[in-house]
């Protein structure tokens, strides 16, 4: 099993799946983690699509079957590309099939977002 990981070591509240990888990895060494930048050209293209990444708005971690669950960024330029626009078009030209989105709120403990990822990949 490969799960990416998305975030900004260099922005506070994008960066907590970045701090949590080491143990994610220490606990969970069977599953490949891949950091990726959400806006580069990916050669995954697997059944399923993985991924750990913030999500603003939730209060616990959250998994996301689908991206009809997050709403459009306004976009006034082609800097405002970001993820959810990467993906989104991934989908739609045929490269994701499916897709599993582990969302962590970017104010949780970091020992909570760990024992929540935990157990929502070893489900």
């Amino acid at each position: 099993m490969k799960i990416f990981v998305f975030g900004n070591p260099d922005l506070d509240f994008d960066s907590l799946p970045l701090r949590i990888l080491p143990e994610l990895k220490k606990r969970l060494p069977k599953i490949n983690f891949e950091i990726k930048d959400p806006n580069e050209e990916w050669d995954f293209f697997e059944n399923e699509l993985i991924i750990i990444d913030t999500v603003v708005g939730i209060d616990k971690p959250t998994v996301f079957d689908n991206l009809e669950n997050f709403s459009a960024p306004p976009r006034v330029s082609a800097h405002d590309f970001d993820a959810y626009t990467n993906l989104k078009y991934l989908q739609k030209i045929g490269k994701i099939k499916k897709i599993k989105i582990i969302g962590i709120p970017p104010k949780i403990p970091e020992k909570e977002a760990i024992e929540s990822a935990i157990k929502i990949i070893s489900n």
